[in-house]
């Protein structure tokens, strides 16, 4: 049996699953110090199915704390910069174009040093060690540990980078050390600042994670602990703890996988609708869509993998702005009503109408209009058939709009509406063939973290000239399924799911950056019903 949680801003989901059945599922809020909330969530969902927490054989935990600290600046450290592209690379310095309230909290300790590669893979300039050692020990000496290492074309070449790590590993023994190549793909800027978030992260990862793993302990659980990432596919604690900006999206991902796990479907648009917002994204082969744009993340252009994510201002807790001596109008105007984008939020609870508040929000009007029978009618204000046609139609578009933007082709497409604000999603929408309400759809999000697999995501630039097409692709698949397999993977189940090639003209020798994803389910060892569910 397998237990996945998904934690958010206002609920903690939590899902107990034996192979492809739900035995138990509970939405708990969200605790402060994540551990209780995280503990209470797992003690429900066993004490409901009747389980015994030695049955589990893997807990997968889904996280938006990374990203909201970023989104916050909260919990973040002090980062140094090592960037190894002098001299060529000094036009723009690092952290060019931050937010100035994050370059506050992380600082300006930035070294400009000799080093990085041309776009043909020649060296630009030999890497200085006494230059890296002399940050290192500036570094040591100021008492900063998260340090962020960028090389020119790392991803061409990743020595320098490693060698520059050697260097500051030796005398600084106490630094944790983020590489870039190991998190973004060759766009230089976007590279660094990818590997400067995931260092300001690191204190906050190792104590969230750690957290996890405790809360987990106290109730008994003795089975391995994995993190879900942003691909839909699992990190263990320990490179949870490490890669914390690879963990940032996996909401939308585990809504999307687990509602294509639990209607069958592997292509889909999926509707995740939340209290705040409604999350848009699209399946392709059962795993969301990647985003090939730089992703903007607390104000800061990234290129690590993120979904590809539309998120609209609608969810359950939206609040609806229309004066009240309006409600029972005949006629209205469409410049006299709002929705969005602002909402209750987890004081949906309090201040919602249908909850005795005085705040009328989008779940008060689809009590109003009978799509929803929960909450208490007594606040409820008469709107007139003509108001609320105009309240539903507006949502109507919002969402419409939405599915246009996620799709790649003319044509109906199928939508896979989940969340605990699903009810909001009309069945019958434009440009939609079907909308489909999969069981447990307002958990789907911790379904799609319990039902994680171990994947890895290899990238290499290659030349089709050195050797055959299909001999580079094996040769960076061969490399994925190694980390799949160090990852806990299944050899039974190892399936290669995405493969992305790119021709790069600027560069010698029929030149191609190769990109391939494998997947597998986790070994039997850690989980022995994992193999049934995705046979299922």
């Amino acid at each position: 049996m397998r237990i996945g949680v998904d934690v958010g801003g206002t609920n903690t989901d939590a899902v107990l699953m034996d192979g492809g059945k739900v035995l138990a599922w509970t939405k708990q809020p969200t605790s402060a110090d994540v551990e209780t909330g995280v503990a209470s969530a797992i003690r429900v969902v066993l004490a409901d199915s009747g389980a015994s927490p030695a049955a589990v054989a893997s807990v997968t935990i889904g996280t938006t704390h990374f990203v909201n600290a970023l989104v916050e600046r909260r919990e973040l450290d002090r980062v140094g910069v090592l960037r190894l592209a002098s001299p060529s690379g000094e036009a723009l310095p690092p952290l060019t174009a931050w937010p100035r309230d994050l370059v506050e909290v992380i600082g300006r300790r930035c070294f400009l040093l000799p080093g990085g590669y041309e776009v043909d893979g020649r060296e630009m300039a030999p890497l200085d060690g006494e230059a890296v050692r002399a940050a290192a020990a500036q570094l040591r000496a100021e008492g900063v540990t998260a340090v962020a290492v960028t090389c020119a074309f790392s991803p061409i070449n990743a020595d320098m980078e490693h060698r520059a790590a050697a260097i500051v590993r030796e005398v600084h023994p106490e630094a944790t050390i983020t590489l870039s190549n190991e998190i973004g793909r060759i766009g230089f800027i976007e590279r660094e600042n990818s590997a400067i978030l995931n260092a300001a992260l690191t204190t906050l990862a190792r104590r969230v994670v750690r957290s996890f793993s405790r809360a987990v302990a106290a109730i008994g659980v003795s089975a391995p602990l994995y993190i879900s990432q942003n691909d839909g596919t699992l990190a263990s604690a320990a490179q949870a703890e490490a890669y914390p900006v690879m963990t940032m999206g996996s909401g939308p991902t585990n809504s999307m996988r687990g509602a294509a796990f639990l209607s069958g479907m592997a292509d889909a648009i999926v509707m995740d609708v939340g209290g705040t917002t409604t999350d848009i994204g699209a399946l392709s082969s059962g795993y969301p869509r990647e985003s090939a744009i730089s992703a903007d993340i607390g104000g800061v252009r990234t290129n690590f993998r993120m979904p590809d994510v539309l998120a609209i201002g609608l969810g359950g807790g939206t609040r609806v702005h229309l004066d009240p001596a309006l409600y029972g109008a005949a006629a209205l105007d469409e410049a006299a009503l709002r929705i969005g984008p602002d909402s209750l939020g987890y004081r949906l609870t309090q201040d919602g109408m249908l909850f005795g508040g005085d705040t009328l929000t989008t779940s008060d009007v689809a009590r109003i209009a009978g799509v929803v029978a929960f909450g208490s009618a007594d606040r409820l204000p008469a709107l007139s058939p003509t108001v609320l046609a105009a309240l539903q139609a507006r949502m109507r578009a919002m969402i419409e709009d939405g599915v246009d933007r996620m799709k790649t082709a003319r044509g109906a497409v199928p939508v896979l509406a989940v969340g605990g604000g699903n009810f909001l999603i009309p069945g019958d929408l434009r440009g939609v063939s079907q909308v489909i309400r999969p069981p447990h759809a307002e958990v789907a999000n911790a379904v799609g973290a319990a039902i994680a697999q171990a994947g890895a995501q290899v990238e290499r630039v290659v030349s089709y000239e050195a050797m055959e097409r299909e001999q580079a692709i094996e040769h960076v698949a061969a490399l994925a399924r190694e980390q799949v397999l160090a990852g806990g993977g299944d050899p039974a189940t190892l399936a290669t799911v995405d493969v992305e090639e790119t021709p790069l003209s600027y560069l010698p020798g029929r030149a191609v950056q190769v990109r391939v994803r494998v997947v597998a389910d986790l070994a039997a060892p850690a989980t022995p019903s994992l193999g049934a569910s995705h046979a299922a």
